[in-house]
């Protein structure tokens, strides 16, 4: 039975409510688009630090041409960002050999533990009480497997999963009418030359 990741956030922000301190939170991030309505929905409950760690994103010039529109966002918005150095490598070590997989199939699942895990022992080192990312935004992520990993990941880590399925309640669209009121690029692929491909 398919979890409603929306109504766990729910639970989540409701059990904040009277706390005099927001609660930190380190976000991973893919894009400025995906994290416009994230960062808008987030901010009024966690104190935010977005991190940009995307090594799937090819080639470098595209990993920077998202990063350049990911600072536009935060120009609006009250966040600090971690920068990440391009690690075009990494991403091709948990790729290879599933190289042929579809969009969505276990090449994308590597890819997501690859970037959640890096969140999550970044966010456990700086002492974040909660760690999330903003890909369950895109209808084209399946939210349920996020959720997993990044649950199994913080346990591990020994830091707190907050679940989302941010494309709820319209999520998804708000994020596209905050991309075009902010004039932010917005790609038709995930980052990858294998996405790229199939878009």
């Amino acid at each position: 039975m398919k979890v409603n990741y929306q109504l766990e956030t729910d639970k989540i922000i409701a059990g904040l409510e009277g706390r005099q301190k927001k609660p930190t939170l380190l976000l991973h991030s893919c894009c400025g688009p995906c994290s416009s309505y994230v960062l808008e929905y987030l901010t009024r409950h966690f104190d935010v630090t977005l991190l940009y760690y995307n090594p799937n994103i090819q080639p470098e010039t595209e990993y920077e041409k998202r990063l350049y529109y990911q600072r536009e966002v935060l120009k609006r918005l009250p966040a600090k960002i971690l920068e990440c150095d391009y690690d075009g490598p990494a991403f091709e070590a948990v790729a290879a050999g599933y190289e042929a997989e579809p969009e969505g199939g276990e090449r994308c699942t590597r890819c997501f533990l690859l970037r959640l895990e890096e969140t999550a022992k970044r966010a456990a080192a700086g002492g974040f009480d909660f760690y999330c990312t903003t890909l369950t935004v895109s209808p084209h992520k399946d939210a349920q497997r996020i959720n997993r990993i990044g649950a199994e990941v913080g346990e591990r880590c020994g830091v707190r999963w907050l679940p989302s399925d941010f494309k709820k309640r319209d999520g998804y669209l708000r994020s596209i009418r905050l991309a075009e009121e902010y004039g932010l690029y917005r790609q038709d692929w995930c980052g990858c030359e294998y996405s790229h491909k199939e878009a």
